[in-house]
């Protein structure tokens, strides 16, 4: 039996273990909350080095791509220096690939025809292939990194637009504390409404769910969400906001949806690998595996 183990800092209350089968081949899957303490953080990680098959870091990002350069923060690269055993996966990979299979997917099967929609990326930076691949789609595309993630009110009305922020942008803010920018242990749990005109403006709300659910307004009425990392009582809190549809970019397992840095982490342990696969190898995995959005219609 194949072990992944995601280490976040991220909420506690999140954790989780289940067990589950890929093409016959049962994994267990444990993820652990350090409630934003780094140094916990590292600890788990050296603990768990050469004891399990793959390492997830969630709660944060290792690297972003954007504008086809690859940034890499600081403050995470400092969390997995020391190991040497374990390969450790932060979910870019899959949010590179597998966040494009799935709305290349739901256009195709004509789930949502994307054409003309009004989209809310809330963090393009973070996903700079779910950016491209709506774009390619025909949605009209808001990006929110200045709006959610350093609080200016500027939307971004483009991809091109976003390529030149990433270039004067992330070389800094990759050198900073996550925590400044994106909602760390507790502060996943607070809300803080912010800039509620860009919910209420788009008909669908993407990206990562602790952005979403920090920042979103008490109702959304009919709205559509394509997100990730989403527990049972995320499900209650967003149909008691009226969402219409809630697509998860991962599987749901036993109620819940992990985040990319786990099934990225579940997949390279799968395929027995000590490092992250390439573009080619995540989409032949994504269909060995039958890895498919989980759709769940709340209103």
């Amino acid at each position: 039996m194949k072990q992944v183990v995601s280490i976040s800092l991220g909420s506690s209350e999140r954790d989780s273990v289940v067990y589950e089968n890929f093409a016959g081949e049962r994994v267990r899957i444990e993820r652990r909350g350090t409630d934003g303490d780094k140094a916990k953080a590292k600890a788990l990680l050296l603990e768990h080095d050469g004891a399990v098959d793959a390492l997830g870091l969630g709660g944060t990002d290792l690297y972003i791509f954007a504008g086809g350069r690859r940034y890499t923060f600081a403050e995470s690269a400092r969390l997995i220096k020391n190991l040497q055993q374990t390969p450790v996966l932060d979910g870019s990979g899959l949010k590179n690939t597998l966040e494009r299979y799935v709305i290349e997917e739901i256009d195709r099967l004509k789930i949502i025809d994307f054409k003309d929609k009004k989209v809310l990326l809330v963090c393009g930076v973070d996903r700079f292939g779910l950016g491209e691949a709506l774009s390619a789609a025909g949605a009209e595309v808001t990006f929110g990194d200045l709006l959610y993630g350093l609080g200016v009110p500027l939307p971004i009305r483009s991809l091109a637009q976003l390529s030149t922020l990433a270039k004067i942008v992330a070389p800094v803010v990759t050198k900073m504390p996550v925590s400044w920018f994106y909602p760390v242990g507790q502060a996943q749990t607070k809300k803080q409404v912010l800039y509620p005109e860009y919910f209420y403006d788009s008909d669908i709300i993407v990206g990562d769910f602790h952005f979403i659910k920090k920042f979103m307004p008490k109702t959304l009425p009919d709205k559509i969400i394509i997100t990730n990392t989403v527990t049972q009582k995320d499900r209650e809190l967003l149909k008691a906001a009226g969402i219409k549809l809630l697509i998860t970019t991962t599987p749901n397992f036993k109620g819940r949806s992990f985040g990319t840095n786990v099934l990225e982490a579940v997949l390279v342990a799968l395929q027995g690998q000590k490092h992250a696969l390439n573009e080619n190898e995540y989409r032949a995995a994504i269909k060995k595996y039958g890895i498919e959005p989980a759709l769940d219609y709340l209103a």
